[in-house]
Order: structure tokens, then C-alpha cells, then sequence
């Protein structure tokens, strides 16, 4: 458990008044990273503190606005798998942060980061984490100033539907395009977190869908697929993100996602890829679109093989196929290390500009799908 002291709840409190946001003066506040009571320290005089607004729910650090220090923040994009965080990768985000203001965004959950990041090892002024459960916090500019004062943003993950139903089309959405585009921060997201990121993502606003019931019904209800109407982050033009690629093993819904945007939309087989993550392993791209690939599972790199790799049968009702003489999307798979590992650009999508992996084709016949 963390508790603020009374110069950090001053601090605190000059801060939120810069935002703007109300706040209740109270005689006692805690970031609690578990269940617990706070007892003032003085029995006999109470001291004053403050009760942020309910969208705050805690901070490691000084939460006063500090401008990125030495050569500034540097432009950063993490795609994380799920489950166990992978510390190679959140150090390098950090290290891109400029020694600002880190901000962890939710729709559910507590202040589990915000210690872990703060002394992870690359220094920063603050880490903080703002819960999003609702259209009208997202639409608080209190919020949104706060959010564009961030050097670094990363999206927990929880059930991307409710980033769906809060976030799209609000001051959040907003002030996270600006940082991505203009600020140009290191941003990045886990599970659900990192599931919105692409331009086109699955919504899971009717739920979640396994590879299997995907491939023999492309227009499954389940399948509820968003494009352009939401985050536009770098190199994520025309590309869908999957994560917890191997919990269950889901490459075979992926290339199911990326049937539909070429059956549903006037963009070339080639021009539409797919990102998919292992668990326990990210994806770090750079501010040239270099990406490397961190943890201990395996990144996979897939995109339309050519421009008559369209679906042969991508219809409602009917299995999928999508065979192409067994070259209908092609892959590049790379392992994790500690240190990252091979490199694909994401600027570019060249063959020769890939490393460190091995080449994979993938096809699909009656709803089954294969890969060699």
C-alpha cells in the first residue's frame, strides 16, 4: 500500500488545480495496490489531504507537470501479448519517456504499474493510472488535459469492448491520436490494451470468438470488426492486431479478421496485414518503423501475398477459403530474447528488410487452415 505525505498530497493538489478538475478536501488519501484502511499519522491534529477525482486512482512519484528532460521523448510503439509484462520492453518505453509523466489507462482494474514502471529502472518523473469506465470520464477535459500533459501512455489490458463502448469518439480518443501523431510519445498497450491499436481491430462487442468457429463462419456475429473510427497509432495503417497469439492458438481467427477487411473494403490483399503476439512477448517499434521483438514467445508478421491474394470463399454462412495454391498470406515469425531479437519493417513491409525470422505461407480450404 502507498500513501501520499502531506508535501506530495500539496504537490497533488497544485496539480489537479492546473487541470482544472474539482477535487474534495478530506482528511485522508491512499493509492492502494491492495484492500487496506488509511489511519492519519496524527491522532490529535488531522491532517488535510485531498480526494482526486474518481477517474484517478493513484500515482508512484511527483504528479506535478514536468516537460520530458535531456533529448525529449522519442516517438515509440509497444505490442504486448498478454499475460506476464515483459520488462525489456516496458524499460525501453520508458527510457523514451524523456524522464516525464507516465500515464496507465483502464477500464477496470487498480494501480498495480505504477510502482512496478516507477522503479523498473529508467528513470521518470511520475507513473499514474487513470480508470476509464465510463463515456462521460472520457469526455472530462480535466481528463484529456491531463492525459496530453503524458510522455508516455500504455493501455492495460481487461476486455477491449469496454475501450470500445467508452473511448471511442471522445476527448480520450482524441487526446490519445494527438500524442501518437503530434506529441509523438512512446505509446503501447497489453492484451486488450494492445488489441485496439491496429487501424482496423476486433471489437469483442459481442464477445470473444475461437479460431475454429471464426474459419467456418467468416460473418459469425461474434466477428465485429472496427476500421478508421477509432486510434490511428504509427505504422498501423490497413493492420489488426491479435494478442495471447498461443492462449488459445489464435492465428487461424487472425487471417479469418484479415478475409474480411479484403472481402469487406477496396484495399489490395498486400496493403492488408496482421500483427499477432505470443504471450510474454512485445513488440517494439521505433520511430522509423524498425520493430524488434522482446520476451520469450514469438511475434508473427502476415500480410496478403499479392494483389490476387483475395479469398476464394469469404461469404456469411460458409467456411472459408482462402488458398491461393497454399500462398494466401504470407508470414514472418520471429522469437523473443531478453535483448530483442530480429528486425521487420513496418514502414515498408520489405522482404529484405527482415531478420532474425523465419518465412511461413499460410492458406485456408473449407475452413481449415494450414501453413508451412
Amino acid at each position: 500500500m502507498r500513501f501520499f505525505s502531506p508535501s506530495f498530497s500539496r504537490k497533488l493538489l497544485a496539480a489537479f488545480a492546473l487541470t482544472g478538475a474539482s477535487f474534495l478536501v478530506s482528511t485522508s488519501v491512499s493509492c492502494e495496490r491492495n484492500t487496506g484502511t488509511t489511519t492519519p499519522s496524527d491522532t490529535t491534529r488531522p491532517t488535510t489531504s485531498i480526494q482526486p477525482p474518481e477517474w484517478f486512482l493513484g500515482a508512484s512519484g511527483d504528479t506535478s507537470d514536468v516537460q520530458a528532460q535531456g533529448a525529449g521523448t522519442q516517438a515509440g510503439l509497444v505490442l504486448m501479448g498478454g499475460s506476464t509484462d515483459v520488462d525489456e520492453a516496458m524499460r525501453w518505453m520508458l527510457e523514451r519517456a524523456g524522464g516525464g509523466d507516465v500515464v496507465i489507462l483502464r477500464a477496470t482494474g487498480s494501480t498495480g504499474y505504477n510502482d512496478y514502471l516507477f522503479t523498473l529502472g529508467a528513470k521518470v518523473n511520475s507513473v499514474e493510472t487513470i480508470r476509464i469506465n465510463s463515456r462521460a470520464n472520457a469526455n472530462d477535459p480535466a481528463l484529456e488535459r491531463r492525459l496530453r500533459n503524458a510522455e508516455m501512455v500504455f493501455i492495460a489490458g481487461g476486455d477491449q469492448a469496454n475501450y470500445v463502448n467508452f473511448w471511442r469518439g471522445t476527448r480520450v480518443q482524441e487526446a490519445l491520436n494527438w500524442l501518437a501523431k503530434v506529441k509523438k510519445i512512446p505509446i503501447g498497450g497489453t492484451s486488450a490494451g494492445c488489441a485496439v491499436l491496429g487501424s482496423t481491430y476486433f471489437t469483442a462487442l459481442q464477445g470473444t470468438i475461437r479460431s475454429e468457429t471464426a474459419l467456418q463462419n467468416p460473418y459469425d456475429a461474434l466477428v465485429v470488426l472496427g476500421r478508421n473510427d477509432f486510434l490511428t497509432m504509427p505504422f498501423l495503417e490497413n493492420t489488426i492486431t491479435d494478442t495471447h497469439y498461443d492462449n488459445p492458438i489464435r492465428v487461424g481467427r487472425h487471417i479469418t479478421f484479415m478475409a474480411r477487411m479484403i472481402q469487406d473494403s477496396s484495399v489490395a490483399p498486400q496493403q492488408m496485414r496482421g500483427i499477432g503476439v505470443e504471450e510474454r512477448t512485445a513488440v517494439a517499434v521505433n520511430a522509423e518503423g524498425r520493430a524488434t521483438v522482446f520476451g520469450s514467445g514469438r511475434a508473427f508478421f502476415l500480410r496478403g501475398h499479392s494483389a490476387q491474394s483475395t479469398p476464394e470463399v469469404c461469404r456469411a454462412g460458409q467456411p472459408l477459403t482462402w488458398n491461393r495454391d497454399k500462398q494466401a498470406v504470407r508470414g514472418y515469425l520471429i522469437n523473443g530474447s531478453r535483448a530483442g531479437n530480429g528486425a521487420f519493417n513496418l514502414a515498408t513491409w520489405s522482404d529484405s528488410a527482415a531478420s532474425g525470422g523465419t518465412w511461413l505461407q499460410y492458406w485456408v480450404v473449407n475452413g481449415v487452415q494450414e501453413e508451412r
